[in-house]
């Protein structure tokens, strides 16, 4: 798989939740009929933990962070959706609930579960491996997706907001972190 060569050179060794994160792009594209790696902004993805399994998801699909086409909605899961923005067309996938074990079956060479989970995810069936269900997104994609170029500055804090991120009340503009709870707390 070039793909987990790719990922190997991102990371200090490979393992199984990067496998995964190959395994749904690849599965994504094939559900999706897209080729991978865009290059474009066709495929959008929502990963739904961080980490090795990302970058699987990034490797495969072309979708990342810098290209404004991977987003994070961190709910602990190891999960993606991917959207074909040209179609509208979106599907979800994760882990089938028996993968682990499954895992050990189709790698009954492997010294431990571990190893038998990195090697089984590579050569199990996507069927076994994954659960693949079509969706579509909560939001319209055109707010997902932002508008490049739009700027507005926040009237709580003064800095600026991009891509039409900003919040308006009944009297300013305002950024998510004035507007909402934010993630951090200034100490000085």
């Amino acid at each position: 798989m070039p793909y987990l060569d790719q990922l190997a050179r991102l990371h200090p060794r490979l393992c199984p939740r990067q496998v995964l994160g190959v395994r749904m792009g690849q599965r994504a594209a094939e559900l999706l009929q897209v080729a991978v790696p865009r290059r474009d902004k066709r495929l959008l993805a929502i990963v739904e933990t961080d980490g090795c399994f990302a970058d699987g998801v990034s490797v495969v699909t072309g979708c990342w962070f810098g290209r404004r086409t991977l987003r994070l909605e961190d709910y602990g899961r190891v999960a993606t959706t991917v959207v074909d923005t040209v179609h509208g067309r979106g599907v979800r996938l994760h882990p089938h609930p028996r993968a682990r074990d499954t895992a050990l079956a189709w790698a009954p060479w492997a010294e431990d579960r571990w190893h038998a989970q990195l090697s089984g995810y590579q050569i199990m069936p996507a069927e076994q491996l994954l659960v693949a269900e079509a969706v579509r997104l909560e939001q319209p994609l055109e707010r997902v997706l932002g508008t490049p170029g739009v700027r507005a500055t926040c009237g709580g804090c003064g800095e600026e907001i991009l891509n039409g991120r900003e919040l308006t009340d009944a009297r300013t503009v305002l950024c998510r972190a004035c507007s909402l709870t934010p993630y951090y707390v200034n100490i000085d």
